[in-house]
């Protein structure tokens, strides 16, 4: 795994959250919203605006270990205001030749032929939510692009970028486990270093879920899906891109260094609508939102600087918490002397659960360092109910 770095255990990370899309996909809950025309100008003023203003807080001499551009559907932005986020935030907390910057993107046409652009303003890792690889299942989930334009836009990343990875969803309407392997083989002869693999859930809020209520959307069961599940595992491990994170799958060194920095929880600046921060503030871990609608936030950034909400105060008890439930969502685990300095000297840890989950394979104990097993990070939900009372 990636050496931990910064002052605070963890790293310190920069999220960019850009919350426009040409449609909005019926299983996404994501703050993401469909607009006509956007004033690029505007928005490219009030990012940088906001960061000035966490840049304000942040102790002095904290250095990047990640910028990662999320949404929405980022590759949306030109090319400039990411060039213009990047030099700003480099001003602030430096960009090395070492810091991962990480744009998500969509593999349609018209932004595929924005990689070379993204590429020169900075941007040296791509995203791509690719979802799947036939168009019957592209058309069920919504996207716009198909089969053939996400398999060239792969083709166009590889070309442009050292590091990319993709995104798939499995457990999808009517998917079997036969399918599912020869859909992962493919994908796995295109991969680079990472691959995203992610279980289909209905959300409250989203059209799936309307469609899954009225009984119009049927996805596969909890069984099945356990296999499909295991069948990722297998493959992966094969392949030598073994699973580091529960959804996340990498060659050793190409792991997500800024979803590492949420795991191993760091600190991390949120900018743009609806964005979340952690920060590490005289000793205290302050969690930081934004306004989620898009104009208001707009509005708040230009009259005052930010478009934040009042800072919440994470207390010992919830940072020991939370600690445990990204820490356990790594195949390194997390260190048990870590969550109990998080949690003010007092282990968040029920070590008699631990010692029952570890009787059923679940969890293992070396040392300092707690971790799920495979069977354990499955069923983490369980895990961690059972941890945490």
């Amino acid at each position: 795994m990636l050496p931990l770095t910064d002052t605070v255990p963890g790293g310190f990370g920069l999220y960019v959250h850009w919350p426009f899309c040409a449609s909005k996909c019926p299983y996404c809950d994501f703050n993401s919203h469909v607009r006509e025309g956007v004033d690029q100008a505007r928005w490219r003023a009030a990012m940088l605006r906001e960061m000035d203003h966490f840049a304000a807080r942040v102790p002095a001499g904290r250095r990047l270990s990640s910028v990662f551009f999320g949404g929405g559907t980022p590759s949306l932005m030109p090319p400039e205001t990411v060039a213009a986020i990047l030099e700003r935030a480099d001003h602030h907390w430096g960009i090395t030749d070492g810091v991962e910057v990480t744009l998500e993107a969509n593999p349609t046409s018209s932004e595929a032929a924005r990689f070379a652009g993204f590429r020169a303003a900075g941007v040296n890792r791509l995203s791509m939510g690719i979802q799947a690889l036939n168009d019957a299942d592209l058309k069920v989930l919504g996207r716009k692009h198909s089969a053939s334009e996400a398999m060239a836009a792969i083709a166009m990343a590889k070309g442009i970028f050292d590091r990319f990875s993709f995104d798939l969803i499995y457990a999808r309407p009517g998917q079997t486990v036969a399918a599912w392997q020869d859909e992962l083989s493919q994908a796995l002869d295109m991969a680079v270093g990472h691959l995203s693999l992610y279980q289909l859930t209905i959300e409250e809020g989203t059209q799936f879920h309307t469609l899954h209520q009225r009984g119009d959307l049927v996805v596969p069961d909890e069984d099945l899906a356990g296999d499909l599940y295991e069948a990722t595992q297998v493959l992966l491990n094969q392949a030598g891109m073994p699973a580091y994170e529960v959804s996340n799958h990498a060659r050793p060194g190409q792991e997500s260094r800024h979803n590492l920095v949420y795991w191993r929880y760091g600190d991390y600046v949120g900018i743009g609508p609806g964005a979340h921060g952690r920060l590490t503030l005289k000793g205290e871990k302050i969690a930081t939102r934004t306004h989620r609608a898009p104009e208001i936030w707009l509005q708040r950034v230009e009259e005052g600087g930010t478009g934040a909400h009042a800072d919440e105060r994470v207390t010992p008890e919830q940072r020991g918490r939370e600690a445990l439930m990204m820490g356990l969502r790594l195949a390194e685990g997390v260190s048990l002397s870590r969550l109990t300095a998080e949690a003010g000297g007092v282990s968040p840890v029920d070590m008699a659960a631990v010692g029952r989950l570890s009787r059923h394979g679940l969890l293992t104990v070396d040392g300092d360092r707690l971790t799920a097993t495979a069977d354990g990070r499955q069923r983490l939900n369980g895990v961690l109910a059972a941890l945490l009372g």
